[in-house]
């Protein structure tokens, strides 16, 4: 039988060297585990003593703490619960943005920007600033979107447009449209069951879901409610040998098809909105700063990284293929220059990526990164597939990255708003993006989006004179400099 902890022996362990916490009725010893916890020691030292329940539950799948099992003491002893205890470092319920807002019905919602004010008038302050935030000052996740506004459509007239396939394959997998469902993390954030409904949802409405590292549910847990295929998005852990068992076991269902390993975020950037939240109620943070002064909060994001391995290099990618058979996917390319090298290191596949303005600000948006690669490197579409992200709110954007060679396009922020109303919240999405990508296929005059798909169809006059010099891209550059590395 399991021994019963009081609350008075809990609150003594609340040192930095000492630290326990609660979690769903069990008392956890986390002295050893904070400093290595995935997200940070500090989301730990803020519950030492305490129950930290609610925190853990809102951003964690339940099973994920039996990774520790071996820490457990013992149960709490609900008998021992004194309101001191109960409420003197446990964070009350967050409240929405709004208190008085009605959330419409889900066909009340005719666009994916529906999505987002919904979400910006019932998510937590937490949830909305990790989810919508950006770096800096935001300017490249807003240029991101504005700049589909800088590019125009030229519709050709007077064609049979009766029937209009927009079907499409990658890596395998069988699309209803050329769109997936970006990694975006802790989905817990957005919906109580996190990333399960973005699995069920995806399979049911013909796209596919790139499961995060860093989801809130197990890799597992999430492929049990895949029914058949999925991506897996890789950030690359300091310690090899973890990534390597990740790997080895997304590849063990069958049911991933292809490995994205993110590399244009090496350090983790400042996201001030996300900083800037405080810890919920009236949380008392332990000392754990040597000069004794309390530590800043660092933001949901920042805590999370901690793991991830800045040195990652070109050379990294023989050892990643020796890990595995699966297609590897670089996500983040920001430039053509990278997009040759990635091409002639062997990658399957690029996703030009800014991390949805998440990564350095003033970086270019993910379209005008696309129209580079197109216009000074087209090469590297007929070696690889070319994914891109960042900004795609409408079914014409998502035409717009076809007709400049991309093989599909991810969506991120919009299925994470989208999730606030679970599964039927991103089928109904899926449905929305199906309908206005159909609707712009056709009224640009084609019938097979991947087959006619092409730059004649739009004017790029808008944006062409914001492309960088080609900065000496011919193919004898770009091999001295991949030798050099």
């Amino acid at each position: 039988m399991a021994r019963k902890v009081s609350t008075q022996e809990i609150a003594q362990h609340a040192q930095p060297d000492d630290i326990w916490i609660v979690v769903n009725g069990k008392v956890y010893d986390v002295t050893k585990f904070a400093p290595e916890h995935p997200g940070g020691a500090e989301v730990i030292y803020q519950f030492a003593g305490r129950n930290a329940s609610q925190t853990y539950n809102s951003t964690h799948s339940p099973a994920l703490i039996k990774d520790i099992d071996e820490c457990i003491v013992g149960d709490l002893d609900p008998a021992t619960i004194t309101e001191e205890w109960r409420n003197g470092k446990e964070p009350v319920k967050p409240t929405s943005n709004s208190g008085e807002y009605r959330q419409p019905a889900l066909d009340e919602i005719i666009n994916l920007d529906d999505f987002e004010h919904v979400a910006k008038n019932t998510f937590t302050p937490k949830s909305w600033a990790y989810i919508s935030g950006a770096a800096n000052d935001c300017f490249t996740r807003d240029a991101n979107r504005d700049f589909f506004q800088r590019i125009w459509l030229r519709p050709a007239i007077m064609r049979d447009v009766s029937t209009v396939n927009t079907k499409s394959t990658l890596f395998g997998c069988d699309l209803d449209i050329p769109v997936y469902i970006s990694p975006v993390g802790a989905a817990k954030t957005s919906h109580e069951e996190g990333e399960l409904p973005l699995a069920r949802g995806a399979a049911s409405s013909g796209i596919v879901h790139c499961i995060s590292t860093m989801a809130s549910y197990s890799l597992s847990e999430i492929l049990d409610e895949t029914p058949q295929q999925a991506f897996y998005q890789l950030y690359i852990n300091k310690e090899r040998a973890k990534t390597e068992a990740l790997v080895r076991q997304a590849e063990s269902t069958g049911k991933v098809k292809a490995l994205f390993t993110t590399a244009d975020l090496p350090v983790m950037s400042k996201r001030e909105a996300d900083e800037r939240i405080k810890p919920e109620g009236n949380i008392q943070w332990i000392n754990v700063a040597k000069d004794n002064k309390p530590k800043k909060s660092t933001g949901l994001a920042k805590a999370a990284s901690s793991f991830i391995d800045s040195s990652l290099t070109w050379d990294d990618l023989r050892w990643l293929r020796n890990t595995s058979k699966l297609p590897i996917i670089l996500k983040g390319v920001q430039r053509a220059e990278d997009a040759l090298l990635a091409m002639k290191a062997g990658f399957d596949g690029i996703v030009i990526s800014n991390h949805g303005g998440r990564a350095a600000d003033t970086a270019a948006p993910s379209i005008l990164v696309l129209l580079e690669i197109h216009r000074y490197c087209p090469e590297v579409f007929r070696r690889m597939k070319v994914l891109v992200d960042g900004g795609f709110r409408r079914g014409s954007d998502v035409v717009k990255a076809i007709c400049l060679g991309a093989s599909a396009v991810g969506l991120g922020r919009s299925f994470a708003f989208a999730l606030n109303y679970g599964q039927e919240g991103i089928e109904h999405a899926v449905g929305l993006m199906k309908e206005e990508i159909q609707t712009a296929t056709q009224l640009l005059g084609m019938t097979d989006l991947m087959r006619d798909a092409s730059p004649a169809y739009l004017n790029t006059a808008g944006v062409d004179h914001l492309l960088p010099p080609k900065y000496g891209l011919s193919a004898k550059d770009v091999i001295g400099r991949q030798n050099k590395l």
